[in-house]
């Protein structure tokens, strides 16, 4: 089985489920140790998102994956925009034209959408973001993908409980980057919103395709 379009609009309207419904969680979560924004930006730019997709029906993947990227650049405010935006365009530009991805695929956009969330915020694993899930969600990705069998749903299953994983991960970890770093040793203790909102985007993945 391999992910179409209907897939990743799927996909889309679970992510914005998602963050409507962990709205006020992840504005909890970013109280604690940043701007308390992140809940309303994200539940925001995901109704954009959903908005682009009734305008403008994508046809392929990649393509409803630019168009995530672009709404998400243009509605969400502070680090997020930028950061998911990136994320989203490089998937898109590993996915290309193809109608329908395959597990190989599907971890190398993952990796390309990592992989620009780290050249743009210039995070490590460590540092207390999103980087901290979407590092462990690739790897496992990666992982899932080369034992074969051409399952889709394993890849995203698996780097949906690494995600998870990552971001509790983030509880004890003292902030190195982002608002986050100016509470020095208080930033401990508490669960990047960064690393939550991208478990639950993951977590939509694994959904849709189930």
């Amino acid at each position: 089985m391999g992910l179409d379009v209907e897939w990743a609009v799927r996909w889309l309207t679970l992510s914005a489920q998602a963050m409507a419904d962990h709205r006020v969680e992840l504005i909890d979560l970013d109280r604690a140790i940043g701007d308390s924004d992140h809940g309303e930006n994200m539940d925001r730019g995901f109704k954009a998102v959903m908005d682009k997709l009734a305008e403008v029906p994508p046809a392929t993947p990649g393509a409803a994956l630019k168009l995530t990227a672009m709404a998400l650049m243009s509605k969400v405010g502070g680090a997020a925009g930028p950061l998911y935006g990136t994320a989203f365009l490089r998937a898109s530009t590993s996915l290309g034209d193809v109608p329908d991805i395959d597990p190989a695929a599907l971890a190398a956009a993952l990796q390309a959408a990592r992989d620009g969330v780290v050249a743009r915020g210039k995070a490590e694993p460590g540092d207390k973001t999103m980087v901290d899930a979407w590092t462990p969600a690739v790897e496992a990705a990666a992982a899932a993908a080369a034992e074969g069998g051409g399952d889709v749903l394993k890849v995203l299953l698996a780097a949906a409980e690494a995600a998870e994983a990552g971001a509790v991960a983030t509880d004890p970890l003292i902030a190195r980057k982002g608002r986050a770093s100016y509470l020095g040793e208080r930033s401990a203790g508490h669960r990047d919103p960064g690393a939550v909102s991208t478990a639950l985007i993951l977590r939509a993945a694994a959904g849709a395709a189930e």
